[in-house]
């Protein structure tokens, strides 16, 4: 993997976590020559399994130390207008004027479905869709939250929870996890006002995701275990959605445990998860399956399969892969990424061929997502330094510029 920017990124990620250059080596398994060589800038490449290990020694995904694909591909600007629309309506104004009651066009439905669509764009990485519509949804929620009466304003809290948690989980795709924190904290306060007892805990799940970004691991797991436990303690794990969002903190939960290098307790969590996303078909119906955790045997499977790659088991990654059949519901973001940790297993075996088939795949459903992955672009890149090319290698790594 060739990157002009990899060697400040390591340095960056490396101070972060308090390690010596001597101490990520010992951590990684990588020489402490490498290492030096990169972060100098006298070495500007490195092969996928280097990449890896340094990785997991600095305790982050994989992506992270790549760099993040651009949340926003029409401009690339972190902080264009849009962005810049965005943490006005996060962080109003100080001594701004108060929110006025909604005027009687207000529908509540409408804005619900509103959110849901913009979670919708999410989840399908539509980032710039879903940027551009937050502001309004955000305003139009706080406008819900100052109605008169009490059950229109929790109503509005937890349309205005809803809409910041989707502000930050934008935030954290666009690198600023601090503002993602600001959006997830006020999300908090709104749900702890609104009338819907699950918004909470789905928000902590947020949180934790974005802890995990930061390299706050032990944070991370911590408030997911904690938040899961007070919602089975609670009884809420008696409904379907009640239990989406229980599973979803297990999965956030094991995947702390996982970049803490406890793979073994990361992997029991799974299955225990998986063993009960089982039961979310057998009990009463939920609400909108856009407005709550994503928890389902397909999700769990994926997630199992993204945690075996990243913690070095491709073998075990690629027998649950095998025969999977994705639900409904499964999001396009989470089958796209099921195909590139499929890839990446492959290329750690030596299978290349297997590794081109899963990347075909990848481009005929997600060719614009492929095109900006830095992950999708190390794998081809690796494949591209081999010897012998597999048959259809070749024009993957054209439409990805790795062959110029």
């Amino acid at each position: 993997m060739a990157n002009e920017d990899l060697g400040r990124t390591l340095r960056r990620l490396r101070r972060l976590a308090s390690l010596t250059q001597e101490e990520l080596a010992e951590r990684s398994g990588v020489s402490v020559d490498v290492i030096r060589q990169l972060e100098q800038g006298r070495k500007h490449s490195a092969r996928l399994p280097t990449l890896h290990a340094l990785a997991n020694g600095l305790g982050v995904e994989l992506t992270t130390l790549l760099g993040d694909p651009p949340a926003v591909s029409s401009t690339g600007e972190n902080d264009g207008p849009r962005f810049v629309a965005v943490r006005r309506a996060i962080m109003p104004a100080l001594w701004g004027s108060r929110p006025e009651p909604p005027g009687p066009d207000f529908s509540m439905d409408r804005l619900r479905e509103r959110i849901a669509d913009g979670w919708t764009q999410y989840h399908s990485a539509e980032f710039d869709t879903a940027m551009e519509a937050l502001p309004d949804l955000i305003a139009d929620a706080r406008a819900a939250a100052a109605s008169g009466s009490d059950d229109a304003r929790r109503s509005g809290f937890a349309a205005l929870g809803k809409a910041l948690q989707l502000a930050g989980h934008v935030a954290v795709r666009m690198g600023k996890t601090d503002l993602a924190l600001i959006s997830l904290e006020r999300a908090i306060d709104a749900a702890e006002q609104s009338s819907d007892p699950l918004l909470l805990p789905m928000i902590v799940n947020s949180t934790a995701w974005t802890y995990q970004r930061q390299g706050r691991l032990e944070d991370a797991l911590s408030i997911a275990l904690r938040a899961a436990d007070d919602m089975a303690g609670a009884g809420h794990t008696d409904t379907a959605d009640g239990l989406k969002v229980w599973g979803a903190l297990i999965m956030s939960a094991a995947t702390s445990a996982a970049r803490s290098g406890d793979y073994e307790r990361a992997a029991a969590m799974m299955e225990t998860a998986e063993k009960e996303a089982a039961r979310v078909a057998k009990l009463p119906g939920g609400g909108d399956n856009r407005m709550v955790s994503v928890f389902s045997p397909s999700s769990v499977r994926i997630e199992r399969v993204r945690l075996a790659v990243q913690y070095g088991h491709p073998r075990e990654a690629l027998a649950l892969a095998e025969g999977m059949r994705l639900s409904k519901d499964t999001p396009p973001s989470w089958r796209t990424w099921l195909l590139l940790d499929v890839a990446r297993a492959h290329t750690d075996i030596g299978d290349a061929a297997g590794a081109v088939k899963s990347l075909e795949s990848l481009r005929r459903v997600a060719p614009t997502w492929m095109r900006h992955h830095t992950l999708a672009v190390a794998i081809v890149r690796d494949l591209w330094a081999l010897p012998h090319h597999p048959p259809g290698l070749r024009p993957l790594a054209q439409f990805l510029g790795v062959s110029e």
